[in-house]
């Protein structure tokens, strides 16, 4: 390892860091300048142990995957806010669900559960310990169950499985 590598780790994590530092503090005087420097030397060397090594593939079913996720945050605000809105007329039929997993992968389970937090109407609630299952608040679930879960595998679960596995 490089003395380079030993002091910035993660090069452009630190030049994000520096940069959301000065647009935050909305100031380029030289004391921001040197916090944010500060700030961008210092977080990447605490959090070296928490960066994994991730092979991504398949760039065509990511680009696929980020659509439909912002596809389907857009529709889920408009499906919770309708929801919300006809309270009165119809209750909305929520419900814990229970979504057997295939993927294994860390990252790509981080992923799923940013997605799920992302996508409103839907809250992660639990991991099975050996990562065979998922427990996921649903905020409205129309259709059975098994068809619930058989569109969240297809289109969460499977792309990130292509993409990290």
């Amino acid at each position: 390892m490089t003395l380079r590598e030993k002091l910035v780790p993660a090069p452009l994590a630190s030049i994000a860091l520096f940069a959301m530092w000065l647009a935050l503090a909305r100031s380029t005087s030289p004391g921001q300048i040197i916090v944010g420097l500060g700030l961008a030397l210092v977080i990447p060397l605490l959090t070296a142990k928490l960066r994994t090594k991730v092979r991504v593939r398949r760039p065509l079913v990511i680009a696929r995957f980020i659509l439909r996720v912002g596809y389907d945050v857009v529709r889920s605000n408009l499906d919770v806010a309708w929801g919300v809105i006809a309270w009165r007329w119809r209750r909305p039929q929520a419900k814990f669900v229970i979504i057997p997993l295939e993927l294994r992968d860390p990252v790509g389970l981080a992923a799923l559960s940013m997605v799920t937090t992302v996508v409103p109407g839907t809250v992660w609630s639990e991991l099975a310990l050996d990562r065979s299952a998922l427990l996921l608040h649903v905020w409205n679930v129309d259709d059975e169950e098994a068809a619930f879960v058989a569109r969240f595998k297809a289109r969460y679960e499977q792309p990130l499985r292509e993409i990290f596995e």
